[in-house]
C-alpha cells in the first residue's frame, strides 16, 4: 500500500511559476512508476506528466511540454512538478499516482496507476 500526499497547490497569477510535490509512503517508492494527472470541473481527468523509477525517462502531455518538469528525489520518497508560465486552463486539481509496473504504453491512461492522492487546487488568475 502506498499514500501519497500532494501540496504546492494555490492561486497564481498567468505567467506564474508553482512546484507541486507528492510525498509518499512508501519504502519501496523508488520503484515505482509515478504520475501527474489534472481534473477540471466537467472534465475528465487527465494525463500530464510521467516519470519512470530512476528518473531516466519522462513523457509529456503535448499541452505542457516546455513548460512543466518531472522530477523526483527518490532519497526523499518525493516527486515534482514544476509549472511555469502558467495559464488560467492549467487551472484544475492536479494529482500524483503511482504504479509499482514499470513505465510502460499505457502510461497516459488513468487505470495504469493502483495508488492516488487525494489531489492540490491550481488556479491560474488571468
Amino acid at each position: 500500500q502506498v499514500q501519497l500526499l500532494e501540496s504546492g497547490g494555490g492561486l497564481v497569477q498567468a505567467g506564474g511559476s508553482l512546484r507541486l510535490s507528492c510525498a509518499a509512503s512508501s519504502r519501496t517508492f523508488s520503484t515505482y512508476t509515478m504520475a501527474w494527472f489534472r481534473q477540471s470541473p466537467g472534465k475528465e481527468r487527465e494525463f500530464v506528466a510521467a516519470i519512470s523509477w530512476g528518473g531516466g525517462r519522462t513523457f509529456y502531455a503535448d499541452f505542457v511540454k516546455g513548460r512543466f518538469t518531472i522530477s523526483r528525489d527518490n532519497a526523499k520518497k518525493t516527486l515534482y512538478l514544476q509549472m511555469n508560465s502558467l495559464k488560467p486552463e492549467d487551472t484544475a486539481v492536479y494529482y500524483c499516482a503511482a504504479d509499482y509496473r514499470s513505465l510502460g504504453a499505457d502510461y497516459r491512461e488513468t487505470n495504469a496507476y493502483a495508488y492516488w492522492g487525494q489531489g492540490t487546487q491550481v488556479t491560474v488568475s488571468s
